[in-house]
């Protein structure tokens, strides 16, 4: 089910895609005191990225030998096809409607890192 959409629809009727969503906030800092972005990432003071996503995994499976890596293959990336894939139709909208892009607009808000190391919203 890699290639499933991710496109959800709200209590409301709107349509959101959250492969959209997860892209265009993936370097935010994560909500509480984990001092990772949304892709994973070790963040250090002032938001700046410290290891990236790949170094932690590649560290953790040289330290784990015995682990089983995901179907994805090492490190997050695909895994060679061992048969002839189907093609995959793209029903992704080319561009995003006004509405979608309002509310993206919205829950898009920069954060700032306060006296104590902890991220919050602009203006808080």
């Amino acid at each position: 089910m890699a290639n499933a959409q991710k496109q959800h629809k709200s209590m409301r009727g709107r349509i959101v895609d959250m492969d959209l969503l997860s892209k265009k906030n993936e370097l935010t800092p994560a909500v509480g005191n984990a001092r990772v972005n949304a892709r994973g990432d070790e963040l250090g003071p002032g938001g700046k990225i410290v290891r990236k996503r790949e170094d932690i995994i590649r560290e953790y499976y040289e330290q784990n030998p015995n682990a089983v890596r995901d179907e994805r293959g090492s490190f997050g990336t695909k895994a060679p096809a061992t048969k002839a894939a189907a093609p995959v139709e793209d029903n992704k909208p080319d561009e995003v409607s006004s509405e979608e892009q309002a509310m993206l607009d919205e829950m898009d808000q920069e954060w700032v890192e306060d006296d104590d190391g902890n991220f919050v919203a602009k203006g808080d």
